[in-house]
Protein backbone atom coordinates (compact mmCIF):
# COMPACT_ATOMS: atom_id res chain seq x y z
CA UNK A 1 0.00 0.00 0.00
CA UNK A 2 2.91 2.15 0.86
CA UNK A 3 4.46 1.85 -2.48
CA UNK A 4 0.83 2.53 -4.21
CA UNK A 5 0.50 5.53 -2.47
CA UNK A 6 3.43 6.66 -3.14
CA UNK A 7 3.77 6.21 -6.69
CA UNK A 8 0.10 7.61 -7.21
CA UNK A 9 1.06 10.76 -5.02
CA UNK A 10 4.50 10.96 -7.65
CA UNK A 11 2.80 10.97 -10.80
CA UNK A 12 0.46 13.60 -9.89
CA UNK A 13 3.22 16.36 -8.92
CA UNK A 14 5.44 15.02 -12.24
CA UNK A 15 1.82 15.78 -14.01
CA UNK A 16 0.88 19.35 -12.14
CA UNK A 17 3.93 20.28 -10.59
CA UNK A 18 7.15 18.84 -12.51
CA UNK A 19 9.41 21.71 -11.52
CA UNK A 20 9.81 20.41 -7.84
CA UNK A 21 10.77 17.02 -8.27
CA UNK A 22 14.32 15.77 -9.10
CA UNK A 23 14.43 13.82 -12.01
CA UNK A 24 14.05 10.20 -12.01
CA UNK A 25 11.79 7.41 -13.09
CA UNK A 26 9.83 4.44 -11.74
CA UNK A 27 11.17 0.92 -12.88
CA UNK A 28 9.57 -2.11 -11.79
CA UNK A 29 12.61 -4.17 -13.54
CA UNK A 30 15.26 -4.04 -16.03
CA UNK A 31 16.81 -7.46 -17.02
CA UNK A 32 18.24 -8.75 -20.10
CA UNK A 33 16.71 -11.77 -21.86
CA UNK A 34 15.37 -12.78 -25.79
CA UNK A 35 13.43 -10.73 -27.48
CA UNK A 36 10.08 -11.68 -27.79
CA UNK A 37 8.06 -9.93 -30.04
CA UNK A 38 8.11 -7.18 -33.23
CA UNK A 39 10.53 -7.71 -36.37
CA UNK A 40 13.32 -7.64 -33.92
CA UNK A 41 11.98 -11.02 -31.87
CA UNK A 42 14.71 -13.37 -30.98
CA UNK A 43 17.74 -11.13 -30.24
CA UNK A 44 19.19 -10.70 -27.05
CA UNK A 45 17.45 -7.55 -25.47
CA UNK A 46 17.89 -5.49 -22.59
CA UNK A 47 14.41 -4.44 -21.19
CA UNK A 48 13.79 -1.52 -18.94
CA UNK A 49 10.22 -1.87 -17.43
CA UNK A 50 8.72 1.25 -16.26
CA UNK A 51 5.62 1.33 -14.12
CA UNK A 52 2.30 2.77 -14.31
CA UNK A 53 -0.12 2.64 -17.46
CA UNK A 54 -3.60 4.12 -17.83
CA UNK A 55 -4.92 1.71 -19.80
CA UNK A 56 -6.87 -1.49 -19.00
CA UNK A 57 -6.66 -3.93 -21.43
CA UNK A 58 -8.66 -7.16 -20.92
CA UNK A 59 -5.89 -9.62 -21.51
CA UNK A 60 -3.26 -7.24 -20.05
CA UNK A 61 -0.32 -9.65 -18.93
CA UNK A 62 1.51 -6.89 -17.15
CA UNK A 63 -0.58 -5.88 -14.47
CA UNK A 64 2.24 -5.88 -11.96
CA UNK A 65 3.00 -2.49 -13.28
CA UNK A 66 -0.04 -0.33 -13.07
CA UNK A 67 1.67 0.71 -9.37
CA UNK A 68 4.78 1.06 -6.95
CA UNK A 69 8.29 0.57 -8.52
CA UNK A 70 11.49 1.73 -7.35
CA UNK A 71 13.18 5.52 -8.10
CA UNK A 72 15.98 5.26 -10.22
CA UNK A 73 18.00 8.56 -11.56
CA UNK A 74 19.09 8.23 -15.00
CA UNK A 75 22.61 7.48 -14.26
CA UNK A 76 21.93 4.79 -12.36
CA UNK A 77 19.11 3.61 -14.78
CA UNK A 78 22.51 4.32 -17.52
CA UNK A 79 24.67 2.50 -15.09
CA UNK A 80 22.47 -0.88 -15.05
CA UNK A 81 22.44 -1.37 -18.75
CA UNK A 82 25.69 -1.50 -18.96
CA UNK A 83 26.57 -3.72 -16.75
CA UNK A 84 24.61 -6.09 -19.13
CA UNK A 85 26.95 -5.75 -22.05
CA UNK A 86 27.80 -6.56 -24.74
CA UNK A 87 24.30 -6.28 -25.95
CA UNK A 88 23.66 -3.44 -27.22
CA UNK A 89 19.45 -3.81 -28.28
CA UNK A 90 17.44 -1.58 -25.43
CA UNK A 91 13.31 -2.20 -25.32
CA UNK A 92 11.56 0.54 -23.33
CA UNK A 93 8.19 -0.70 -22.00
CA UNK A 94 5.82 -0.86 -19.25
CA UNK A 95 3.21 -0.46 -18.01
CA UNK A 96 3.09 2.80 -20.33
CA UNK A 97 6.47 4.50 -20.59
CA UNK A 98 5.34 7.66 -22.36
CA UNK A 99 3.90 8.82 -18.84
CA UNK A 100 7.08 9.47 -17.43
CA UNK A 101 8.04 10.94 -20.99
CA UNK A 102 10.21 13.81 -18.93
CA UNK A 103 12.48 11.09 -18.05
CA UNK A 104 12.15 8.43 -21.05
CA UNK A 105 13.19 11.20 -23.33
CA UNK A 106 16.42 12.41 -21.93
CA UNK A 107 17.15 8.31 -21.39
CA UNK A 108 16.43 7.40 -25.01
CA UNK A 109 18.95 10.32 -25.81
CA UNK A 110 21.82 8.88 -23.40
CA UNK A 111 21.08 5.48 -25.17
CA UNK A 112 21.14 6.56 -27.96
CA UNK A 113 24.76 9.01 -27.48
CA UNK A 114 26.30 5.65 -26.30
CA UNK A 115 25.76 3.53 -29.34
CA UNK A 116 22.76 1.56 -28.20
CA UNK A 117 19.33 0.42 -30.52
CA UNK A 118 16.41 1.50 -28.69
CA UNK A 119 13.29 -0.06 -29.20
CA UNK A 120 9.94 1.94 -27.57
CA UNK A 121 7.13 -0.23 -26.97
CA UNK A 122 3.62 1.90 -26.49
CA UNK A 123 -0.07 1.91 -26.43
CA UNK A 124 0.30 4.80 -28.82
CA UNK A 125 -2.80 6.26 -26.51
CA UNK A 126 0.19 9.23 -25.70
CA UNK A 127 1.76 11.40 -28.04
CA UNK A 128 4.76 10.29 -29.49
CA UNK A 129 6.59 13.54 -31.49
CA UNK A 130 8.99 14.36 -29.19
CA UNK A 131 10.16 10.69 -29.65
CA UNK A 132 14.11 11.33 -31.12
CA UNK A 133 13.71 9.73 -34.94
CA UNK A 134 16.16 6.99 -34.19
CA UNK A 135 14.47 4.80 -31.88
CA UNK A 136 12.65 1.87 -33.49
CA UNK A 137 8.46 3.39 -31.95
CA UNK A 138 6.34 -0.06 -31.70
CA UNK A 139 2.95 1.06 -31.55
CA UNK A 140 0.18 -0.97 -30.28
CA UNK A 141 -2.83 0.19 -31.82
CA UNK A 142 -5.75 -1.21 -29.38
CA UNK A 143 -8.48 -3.53 -30.84
CA UNK A 144 -12.08 -3.30 -29.03
CA UNK A 145 -11.55 -6.87 -27.28
CA UNK A 146 -8.81 -4.88 -25.03
CA UNK A 147 -11.86 -2.96 -23.95
CA UNK A 148 -9.42 0.04 -24.43
CA UNK A 149 -10.30 0.68 -28.33
CA UNK A 150 -10.48 4.06 -29.53
CA UNK A 151 -8.07 5.80 -28.12
CA UNK A 152 -5.31 5.89 -30.56
CA UNK A 153 -3.87 8.95 -31.07
CA UNK A 154 -4.21 9.53 -35.21
CA UNK A 155 -1.46 12.19 -35.06
CA UNK A 156 1.00 9.93 -33.94
CA UNK A 157 0.55 8.04 -37.72
CA UNK A 158 2.06 10.91 -38.79
CA UNK A 159 5.38 10.52 -36.73
CA UNK A 160 5.99 7.49 -37.81
CA UNK A 161 8.93 6.33 -40.08
CA UNK A 162 10.16 2.88 -42.28
CA UNK A 163 11.50 2.16 -38.93
CA UNK A 164 8.80 1.77 -36.69
CA UNK A 165 6.08 -1.04 -36.35
CA UNK A 166 2.13 -1.12 -35.85
CA UNK A 167 1.06 -3.83 -33.72
CA UNK A 168 -2.54 -5.28 -33.35
CA UNK A 169 -2.97 -7.45 -30.33
CA UNK A 170 -6.15 -10.03 -31.10
CA UNK A 171 -8.09 -11.69 -29.12
CA UNK A 172 -11.10 -12.47 -31.66
CA UNK A 173 -12.23 -12.62 -35.71
CA UNK A 174 -14.02 -9.04 -34.59
CA UNK A 175 -10.27 -7.63 -33.57
CA UNK A 176 -9.27 -8.89 -36.77
CA UNK A 177 -12.05 -7.36 -39.01
CA UNK A 178 -11.32 -4.05 -37.12
CA UNK A 179 -7.58 -4.37 -37.65
CA UNK A 180 -8.10 -4.97 -41.09
CA UNK A 181 -10.16 -2.06 -41.98
CA UNK A 182 -7.86 0.12 -39.31
CA UNK A 183 -4.79 -0.61 -41.48
CA UNK A 184 -6.56 -0.41 -45.02
CA UNK A 185 -8.44 3.08 -44.01
CA UNK A 186 -5.18 4.67 -43.01
CA UNK A 187 -2.77 3.24 -45.45
CA UNK A 188 -0.60 1.54 -42.75
CA UNK A 189 1.95 -0.10 -45.14
CA UNK A 190 2.71 3.21 -46.64
CA UNK A 191 3.77 4.60 -43.39
CA UNK A 192 5.81 1.34 -42.54
CA UNK A 193 6.56 -1.87 -43.73
CA UNK A 194 6.22 -3.39 -40.57
CA UNK A 195 2.68 -4.11 -39.54
CA UNK A 196 2.21 -7.26 -36.68
CA UNK A 197 -0.70 -9.13 -35.78
CA UNK A 198 -0.40 -10.66 -32.72
CA UNK A 199 -2.90 -13.58 -31.26
CA UNK A 200 -3.34 -12.56 -26.98
CA UNK A 201 -2.74 -14.41 -24.47
CA UNK A 202 -4.79 -15.56 -21.71
CA UNK A 203 -4.56 -14.15 -18.93
CA UNK A 204 -4.97 -17.60 -16.81
CA UNK A 205 -2.78 -19.07 -19.45
CA UNK A 206 -1.75 -22.56 -17.98
CA UNK A 207 2.24 -23.63 -17.61
CA UNK A 208 2.06 -25.27 -20.73
CA UNK A 209 4.59 -23.13 -23.50
CA UNK A 210 2.18 -23.94 -26.27
CA UNK A 211 -0.79 -22.17 -28.33
CA UNK A 212 -3.55 -23.60 -26.48
CA UNK A 213 -2.66 -20.12 -23.84
CA UNK A 214 -3.55 -18.27 -27.07
CA UNK A 215 -6.83 -16.18 -27.04
CA UNK A 216 -7.43 -16.47 -30.74
CA UNK A 217 -5.42 -19.55 -32.67
CA UNK A 218 -2.36 -18.68 -34.30
CA UNK A 219 -3.23 -20.93 -36.87
CA UNK A 220 -6.47 -19.56 -37.89
CA UNK A 221 -5.32 -15.86 -38.11
CA UNK A 222 -2.71 -17.43 -40.16
CA UNK A 223 -5.57 -18.50 -42.48
CA UNK A 224 -7.33 -14.96 -42.22
CA UNK A 225 -4.32 -13.44 -43.24
CA UNK A 226 -3.60 -15.40 -46.12
CA UNK A 227 -6.89 -15.67 -47.14
CA UNK A 228 -7.02 -12.20 -47.31
CA UNK A 229 -3.46 -11.41 -48.85
CA UNK A 230 -2.17 -9.10 -46.50
CA UNK A 231 0.65 -8.05 -46.49
CA UNK A 232 1.60 -8.13 -42.23
CA UNK A 233 3.84 -9.97 -39.95
CA UNK A 234 2.15 -12.84 -37.81
CA UNK A 235 4.10 -12.03 -34.51
CA UNK A 236 3.90 -14.47 -31.43
CA UNK A 237 5.29 -13.78 -27.96
CA UNK A 238 8.10 -16.37 -28.29
CA UNK A 239 9.26 -15.69 -24.74
CA UNK A 240 5.84 -17.31 -23.30
CA UNK A 241 6.75 -20.59 -25.83
CA UNK A 242 10.21 -20.52 -24.43
CA UNK A 243 9.21 -20.20 -20.58
CA UNK A 244 5.94 -20.65 -18.62
CA UNK A 245 3.78 -18.20 -20.04
CA UNK A 246 3.44 -16.38 -17.09
CA UNK A 247 6.49 -16.04 -15.99
CA UNK A 248 8.31 -12.40 -15.12
CA UNK A 249 11.61 -10.82 -15.85
CA UNK A 250 12.03 -13.18 -18.97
Amino acid sequence: MFLETMFLETMFLETHFPETLPSFMHLIELYKSIQGESSFAGLPCIFIRLAGCNLRCSWCDSEYTFTGGRKMSLDEVMQEVRKLAPVKLVEITGGEPMLQEREVIPLMELLLAEGYEVLLETSGERPLASVPPQVHKIVDVKCPGSGEGGGFRLENLTVLTAGDEVKFVLANRADYDFAREFMSRHKLTDKTPNVLFSPAFRKDASPERDASNCLLDPRELAEWILADGLNVRLGLQLHKFIWEPLTKGV
